[in-house]
């Protein structure tokens, strides 16, 4: 096992998930729910599983597009993504 990417992998999926839907979804339902280690076993394994699903894909979409087009797709979608949420944040919904 590679410690650095590992580390690295950590680092950057955790800091990205710090505030994000997904992780305001939990903090919702654990704080609505009496069973919060169902809710952490749940969004647990749902995170997993998509971190499972992503890199299932990747190795697939490696074999067939250059790194660079997805790479620069993410970067698009990414930019985007920020864009609707600038937009629906100063529009007030």
């Amino acid at each position: 096992m590679d410690l650095r990417l590992f580390g690295s992998a950590f680092a950057a999926i955790f800091l990205a998930e710090l505030g994000d839907k997904t992780q305001v979804m939990t903090l919702t339902m654990a704080a609505s729910s009496n069973a919060k280690w169902s809710v952490f076993a749940g969004s647990a394994l749902a995170l997993v599983t998509s971190s499972l699903l992503a890199v299932i894909l990747a190795e697939q979409i490696e074999k067939r597009i250059n790194l660079r087009y997805v790479e620069g797709a993410a970067g698009i979608l990414l930019i985007g993504m920020g864009i609707y949420t600038l937009v629906q944040t100063f529009r007030g919904t």
